[in-house]
């Protein structure tokens, strides 16, 4: 459904942008060839190499791609409003106005120049952003408790290694005493990211590093990953809990599996099992890929849940359409029925749509305080 929507808003550039430019028709002809090309780059690498998550083309092609496609959107919004505005033109004044090449050219011009620069928002290492979150009943021996939320890594030719080595530079130059991993480390198989991942192995924290998969994890065989999650020094957590300690004080990290987890015969979201054997009065952290389920840890008890997988919407606006598959949450601080709610813009994002504007990534300290 996706691909049909983008070649229907491709078609709409094409008649509506491109066809009217006095241009030669062979030109004109060539570039709408090579546009719809682009804009359908997720299909033809789901042809070439049987997903779309991962294509294993040169990094320089990746970003000239985003770009081109990045203009299409963006043309397609302009066109639409000036559409809009040549059709309240006709209705209220009674004729037929043209559109000069000129004002084409322009909105050309921005749009490429927006496409360019939401592309280099989307492929930077993430600032730093500090937020304090107040926890009801947290163990003063845990006031003032730092941890660092990574999300939404997509590790891919997009996002290599020495990308992978500057963030977790990055990380641990916080000194952090947490460090969680939300899902979506990577994008493609062991083989092709083993180098790309190696970085991780230098993440550290006082009280260890720990992740939970996504969606992207059982797309490019979850077990194979989470076992080299492992390897890499990170504690990965299943449908379960560990409990950390300051002298007597509890403070209990929880994680649940991804949705997408059923529909490749793994275990999906339990949250019975992640929120089994807790000790008595300890707050509770719950780490969960999709925010679309916070009710469900809030029901549970949850102090605090840490989500990620929306990209924040990556572009104003286009957030709103993003909240409405995740139940309301996109991007930020929610109250869910009493339990807090922070969804992460993403330390990065999928190789296919690598654009922000308005939305930038993020890598994220928290610091907790008591409520």
């Amino acid at each position: 459904m996706s691909h049909f929507v983008r070649a229907l808003l491709c078609l709409y550039v094409i008649s509506r942008f491109i066809l009217p430019l006095p241009w030669p028709r062979w030109v004109k002809l060539g570039l709408s060839v090579v546009l719809m090309i682009v804009f359908q780059h997720s299909f033809i690498s789901l042809l070439v190499f049987g997903t779309m998550f991962s294509p294993e083309v040169p990094r320089g092609m990746m970003i000239a791609v985003n770009w081109l496609a990045g203009s299409i959107l963006l043309l397609a919004g302009f066109q639409l409003v000036l559409d809009l505005g040549l059709l309240a033109l006709a209705l209220f004044r009674r004729g037929h106005f043209l559109v000069s090449a000129k004002l084409r050219y322009g909105l050309g011009v921005v749009a490429l120049a927006l496409a360019a620069f939401a592309v280099s928002q989307a492929i930077r290492v993430p600032p730093v952003k500090e937020i304090e979150i107040a926890i009801k009943d947290l163990p003063r021996e845990f006031d003032g408790y730092r941890l660092i939320q990574l999300t939404d890594l997509h590790i891919s030719r997009l996002f290599q290694a020495p990308w992978v080595e500057e963030t977790v530079a990055k990380a641990n130059a916080q000194d952090a005493d947490l460090i969680v991993i939300t899902g979506d480390l990577i994008d493609g198989t062991l083989q092709a990211r083993q180098k790309d991942v190696a970085p991780l192995a230098k993440l550290s924290a006082k009280d260890g590093v720990f992740a939970i998969p996504g969606n992207h994890e059982y797309y490019f065989d979850h077990d194979t990953w989470m076992r080299h999650y492992q390897e890499l020094g990170m504690h990965t957590i299943a449908n379960g809990n560990i409990v950390l300690s300051r002298g007597e004080a509890k403070l209990v990290l929880a994680g649940v599996n991804d949705l997408a987890a059923t529909r490749f015969d793994r275990p999906g979201p339990d949250f019975e099992a992640a929120f089994a054997d807790l000790p008595p009065g300890a707050p509770v952290i719950l780490l969960n890929h999709q925010p679309r389920d916070a009710r469900l840890g809030a029901e549970k008890g949850a102090a605090l849940q840490l989500s990620g997988h929306t990209h924040g919407g990556m572009i104003i606006g286009f957030d709103r359409l993003i909240a409405r598959f995740n139940n309301g949450f996109v991007s930020g601080m929610y109250d869910v029925d009493g339990m807090q709610l922070y969804v992460n813009n993403g330390t990065a994002l999928w190789i296919g749509f690598a654009l922000r504007l308005g939305v930038p990534s993020e890598l994220t300290v928290i610091t907790l305080r008591r409520r």
